[in-house]
C-alpha cells in the first residue's frame, strides 16, 4: 500500500476564501490538511481505502473522524457526537465533519475520479425533514467537487424505518449522490422492495457474510438490481477469501488497508491469485 500525494493541496489563500464563505470553524495545517472545531474538540479526517476487484485498484475511500481535546486527549466519534445534545447542534456537527472530509479528500488526493464514502448520523436524517444533502451539495459546489463522486452511507438503523429510508434515498439521489446501504439481515425483502430506489452499494460485514446461509441468492439479488456488493471490516485472510468467493465487487477492511491520516491506496490484495478461484 502506498500514499497518494497531490502537489496542488489547498493553498492558504484558497482555503481562506472557502472559509470566509462558510460558517464552519476550520484550520489549515502547513501541509494543507484541514481540521475543524466543535466546542473544545478538534476534528480531522482519516481515510480507509476501498478496493475494486474487477478494476484491481482502489476506487475510493471511506472517511471517518478523529478528534482530540485541547489537552490532546483522544475522543471516540460517539463521544464527540454526545456533545451535541440538541438536534440543531447535531446537524451542525455532522455537516462540519462531512465538510472536513470533502476538503481533505478533494485537495489531498491525486485522483479526481475516486469516490468519497461518508456516513450521516441517523438523528440528522430524522431532524432534516426535506432536501437531504442540499447543504452538503452547496459546500461541494464551493470547493469544485461533484456530488456524483460522493457516496452517502445510510446508517443501518434506518432500515427499520421504511418511509424514512425511501425518503432519504430519494432526496440524496435527486442531487446526484450515490447511495450505500447496509444489509442487516433482519428484513430480507427490503432491497427488492426499493425497486428504482435500490442503493448503488450494499454493504455487508465480513463476519455476517461468512455466517450467511444464502449468500449466493443475496449477491444475485444485489447484482440483479444493478447494485454492487461491498464487503467491509475484512480482518482475516479467511474473510477475504470468503468475500472473493461470494462475488463481492468491492472490499474494505484493516487487512487491506487501515484508516490513516493520509490518502493511501491498495497496490494489491494480500492473497494469492489461486485464492480467487475458491
Amino acid at each position: 500500500m502506498n500514499t497518494s500525494t497531490n502537489p496542488s493541496f489547498i493553498a492558504k489563500d484558497e482555503f481562506e476564501l472557502i472559509q470566509s464563505a462558510t460558517d464552519y470553524s476550520l484550520k489549515r495545517a502547513d501541509n494543507g490538511w484541514i481540521s475543524g472545531y466543535f466546542y473544545q474538540c478538534e476534528i480531522t479526517s482519516v481515510f480507509q481505502p476501498i478496493f475494486g476487484i474487477v478494476a484491481e485498484k482502489t476506487i475510493g475511500h471511506a472517511a471517518h473522524i478523529r478528534s482530540s481535546t485541547n489537552d490532546d486527549a483522544a475522543l471516540w466519534p460517539w463521544q464527540v457526537f454526545s456533545l451535541a445534545a440538541k438536534d440543531e447542534q447535531l446537524v451542525d456537527l455532522d455537516r462540519l465533519c462531512r465538510a472536513i472530509h470533502a476538503l481533505n479528500y478533494h485537495f489531498n488526493h491525486a485522483s479526481k475520479t475516486d469516490r468519497l464514502f461518508v456516513d450521516v448520523h441517523p438523528r440528522l436524517l430524522e431532524s432534516v425533514k426535506d432536501d437531504h444533502g442540499r447543504a452538503f451539495e452547496n459546500f461541494l459546489g464551493l470547493i469544485g467537487m461533484e456530488t456524483s463522486r460522493v457516496v452517502i452511507e445510510i446508517p443501518v438503523i434506518v432500515n427499520r424505518n421504511w418511509k424514512l429510508l425511501q425518503h432519504v434515498i430519494t432526496n440524496y439521489r435527486s442531487r446526484g449522490y450515490q447511495i450505500a446501504a447496509d444489509y442487516s439481515g433482519n428484513r430480507s425483502d427490503w432491497m427488492a422492495e426499493l425497486g428504482s430506489l435500490y442503493p448503488n452499494f450494499v454493504r455487508i460485514e465480513a463476519n455476517d457474510l461468512v455466517r450467511h446461509e444464502a449468500i449466493t441468492a443475496l449477491v444475485d439479488t444485489i447484482h440483479r438490481f444493478g447494485a454492487n456488493l461491498l464487503v467491509r471490516d475484512i480482518e482475516t485472510s479467511g474473510q477475504l477469501a470468503a468475500a472473493i468467493r461470494s462475488g463481492a465487487d468491492y472490499l474494505q477492511g484493516n487487512l487491506l488497508g487501515k484508516s490513516t491520516h493520509a490518502i493511501s491506496v491498495i497496490d494489491r490484495l494480500p492473497v494469492s491469485e489461486t485464492s480467487r478461484n475458491f
